[in-house]
């Protein structure tokens, strides 16, 4: 698999805040427009995958009244747009939606995987570089996990590879304390159910015993909260180390922790393969964002941009 590094930042290409101009009451709508059949979206999607801000901070942009459709000021997120409609920030013009990425991250133990945490504990989007477009992780890792973790600037491909109808593979090395019997990791291929939540098959594989611990090889498609060291100590295991190798088609390889790394876009649409390309609307024909380089934030300033609009 080809792969080659490029650049990143949560926000990363939001229009600066400005006090919105005045505008006559009757260029405010008081109700939105009726919504365009066909090929309408809603304008908070619009803008998300425009790269500019997520769907919610695109709702708060509408309410703060910094955003016009065909010269019109709008209030509420509630209207639908089509390519023919001209959409401004502040009086600056839309730009045109950047194509899809998909970038492969090594998220280290004590990361996690949210973009603002209510405890304060250190996120991945603070330790990433501020050059790269806005991103949003396909699934989570928890905080004592570490490993792969696709972050990708199309939503609509983070939900599609989320669903479990997609039931990509997700693979795991795993460090436990404890003993277990091949046959009894055997079992799991049927599937599972501890205290009331049914866990699908997994394929799980005594690799080596290490001291009072053993290594596993783990294989799971649904990906439920836990699911890895639940299921282990359902069967007398205490998870002391996680490590997601793979996803899907794409794997940790010889990723460095804390790296990250793009898929080439030719080899993103071929692993993809054309129905979830097709079901996730991918673009692969947009323009890419260029942004100089630039470190992550440190830990002091990280606060004050997280209220940066």
């Amino acid at each position: 698999m080809t792969r080659k590094s490029d650049d990143r930042r949560h926000g990363g290409g939001k229009v600066p805040h400005r006090a919105p101009e005045r505008t006559r009451s009757a260029h405010r709508h008081a109700t939105p427009p009726p919504s365009r059949k066909g090929d309408s979206k809603r304008i908070a999607k619009v803008m998300a995958r425009a790269g500019l801000c997520s769907r919610r901070d695109a709702e708060d942009w509408i309410a703060a009244g910094r955003v016009a459709v065909n010269g019109e000021t709008i209030a509420s997120p509630a209207v639908n747009v089509t390519a023919r409609d001209r959409i401004t920030i502040d009086g600056k013009p839309l730009p045109r939606r950047e194509r899809t990425r998909l970038f492969l991250y090594y998220k280290p133990v004590g990361l996690v995987s949210t973009n603002a945490d209510p405890q304060g504990r250190p996120t991945m989007f603070d330790a990433l570089p501020r050059n790269l477009p806005r991103l949003v992780s396909v699934g989570r890792l928890d905080i004592g996990s570490e490993g792969l973790l696709l972050l990708t600037n199309d939503g609509g491909l983070a939900r599609v590879l989320e669903l479990p109808a997609t039931a990509w593979l997700r693979r795991y090395r795993v460090r436990a304390h404890g003993q277990v019997a091949q046959a009894d990791l055997e079992a799991l291929r049927g599937g599972i159910t501890i205290d009331g939540i049914h866990y699908g098959p997994i394929e799980a594989t005594l690799e080596r015993e290490q001291g009072a611990n053993v290594w596993l090889g783990f294989a799971i498609r649904e990906g439920r909260n836990r699911e890895v060291r639940n299921v282990l100590a359902h069967l007398g295991l205490q998870v002391n180390r996680l490590i997601r190798v793979g996803f899907g088609p794409f794997g940790l390889g010889d990723l460095a922790e804390g790296a990250i790394e793009e898929v080439e876009t030719g080899n993103l649409r071929e692993q993809l393969g054309a129905h979830i390309v097709e079901l996730a609307g991918c673009d692969f024909t947009g323009p890419l964002s260029a942004r100089m380089a630039e470190p992550p934030l440190r830990r002091d300033e990280r606060r004050d941009h997280r209220r940066a609009p």
